[in-house]
Formats: C-alpha cells, structure tokens, sequence
C-alpha cells in the first residue's frame, strides 16, 4: 500500500509521542489491531473514507470499535485524525507506523518467493541466514508462486536476488537468442 506524505507525518508524530511517553509497544499492539481489523474489513475502510460521512459519525464508530482496546494516547490520535477530517487516512498511517517502527527497531522486511512451501525448519534456517547475512533483525514474508518452478528469490528493499529456476531458464534462453543471432 502507497503511503502518502500526509500519512506519513501522522505516523511520524504518533512515533515520536510513543517515543517521548515511553509507550512504544503499547502503541505499536494498538496500531497492528488497528491495521488488523481495516484489513478484515473493507466496508470499514471505505466508510472512513466516505466524504459523505460526517466526522463526528466516523469519531463515533472509531470508538465504539477500538475505544477501550487502545491506549488513551491511540485513542486520542484517532479523535485527532477524525477531527482533522483525516480519517480516511488511517490504515495508510497504520501502514507509514509499522514502517517507521520497524526502522527505529532496527528491523527490515526480507520477501521470500518460492516454488513450493518451505517446512518449520526451512523458514527457521532461512530467517537465521537473513538475520546472519544483514546483521539486522528480519521480518520474514513468504510468498508462494509455484511458476518459479524452484529456488528462490528474495527481495530487500530495492535489491532482489533471483536465484529460480524461472530466472535461470529466462537467461539461459536469452543467451540462446543472442547467439543464434550472430
């Protein structure tokens, strides 16, 4: 999900204000149900981001969902945005937090594709490798697509290693060509 400038200082100023009262991961466990029930909830989503719908309603429903499962600072932050008539903001904050949490955590986001679903002990001998090789803590996504036919490729913010059989066949082929074409 794109998360916008907007977002993105919403995020950073909830970051900084958990930092300050020391809430950190409260606030974080507040903000992953957040996201949570957004994701599971697409009729949430697009009410919040309704023109149609008045703030005080959105104010309303926020805290009847999340009011006293939140902390008093995530529940202000949400009558803020609803206020500031940002509501329609909020899963992307959720989003822009997780990130900036994660940076200030000094965790990065490692996607895995594979072929075919890796058991307990593979995903635990990979995550290991990642931790190893990056000297960071890892957060380990795992994606299945069974059209690499094996190997895999593992993405880290803009640099990706592709080591599938998919891709090999794909060089090998263009090697083929530009030969042939000689």
């Amino acid at each position: 999900m794109h998360v916008t400038k907007a977002a993105r200082r919403y995020a950073n100023a909830l970051l900084e204000l958990a930092k300050e009262r020391d809430e950190i991961e409260d606030i974080l466990e507040d903000i992953n149900f957040i996201k949570n029930t957004l994701d599971d909830s697409n009729e949430l989503v697009l009410f919040l981001q309704s023109p149609i719908v008045k703030f005080d309603e959105k104010q309303n429903v926020l805290n009847e969902l999340f009011g006293d499962e939140v902390q008093e600072l995530t529940r202000k932050f949400l009558e803020l945005l609803t206020r500031k008539n940002r509501g329609n903001l909020l899963h992307q904050v959720t989003e822009g937090f997780l990130k900036l949490y994660n940076k200030h955590a000094g965790i990065i986001e490692v996607e895995v594709s594979v072929a075919t679903e890796l058991d307990d002990s593979q995903r635990k001998a990979l995550h290991e490798q990642l931790e190893k090789k990056t000297s960071k803590k890892v957060d380990l996504i795992i994606h299945i697509d069974e059209s690499l036919k094996g190997g895999m490729a593992v993405r880290i913010d803009d640099t990706v290693i592709d080591g599938t059989i998919k891709h090999k066949l794909q060089e090998l082929e263009e090697q083929l060509l530009a030969t042939a074409a000689e």
